[in-house]
């Protein structure tokens, strides 16, 4: 699949500065629910929104699409590749960051591997955030981005946290709408006024929201 001519197609009529602007207040959100990590992972970079925003020490992001190169800032490591198979350190980071990956995977084993995968990443301790299209509230438009091929609900991305050894802290079935084709106000104040109100979530929200610590598997 040619992820870079998709994304290109999908976000033509989609101002960057818009999705910049939007991302960077979502990164300082996310820095703050995932305890101020030092060390952070973004396990599928796209065009380096929220890596290149967030104001960890040590960022590191994973993208198969070799253009991410001309997005990633200098001081970001990035790693080319399927994050499935490339090498990651283990243990190493502070928090690892998911948005708007799992649906791509192939299959709920896939899914289930990927956050194992996770899980060896991240020191004990460590915290995962995830965000991603809930079925539940999107099935009309669920399957109008070419790569969405796992059908996820809130219920179902628990059940995958728990089973890879996570503790799951804080979940919200709504969260951000389901794309930036509209729905999220652009004003700085607006978007943070929307993040601090969680019972507008429930109106415009279509993607779920998880805060998970890692435990021991055996936990």
């Amino acid at each position: 699949m040619r992820y870079d001519r998709i994304y290109q197609y999908r976000f033509q009529q989609v101002s960057h500065e818009k999705k910049q602007l939007i991302w960077t207040i979502i990164a300082n959100y996310f820095y703050q629910l995932l305890g101020r990590p030092k060390r952070i992972l973004d396990s599928a970079g796209g065009m380096c929104e929220f890596i290149n925003a967030v104001p960890s020490e040590e960022r590191w992001t994973v993208d198969i699409v070799e253009e991410v190169k001309t997005f990633a800032s200098p001081e970001v490591n990035l790693v080319i590749g399927d994050v499935l198979t490339v090498k990651l350190p283990d243990n190493y980071f502070d928090a690892v960051f998911i948005s708007n990956f799992l649906e791509h995977l192939r299959s709920q084993e896939e899914v289930a591997f990927f956050l194992e995968r996770m899980h060896r990443c991240l020191k004990p301790g460590g915290k995962l955030g995830v965000i991603g299209p809930n079925f539940k509230y999107c099935y009309r438009e669920y399957f109008d981005f070419a790569d969405h091929t796992v059908v996820l609900s809130e219920l179902g991305v628990a059940e995958h946290l728990y089973g890879a050894g996570f503790k799951v802290v804080k979940s919200h079935p709504r969260f951000l709408p389901l794309s930036f084709r509209g729905g999220l106000p652009v004003h700085p104040l607006l978007v943070k006024l929307y993040l601090s109100m969680p019972f507008v979530w429930w109106i415009l929200g279509k993607q779920f929201l998880f805060i998970a610590d890692k435990v021991n598997i055996e936990d």
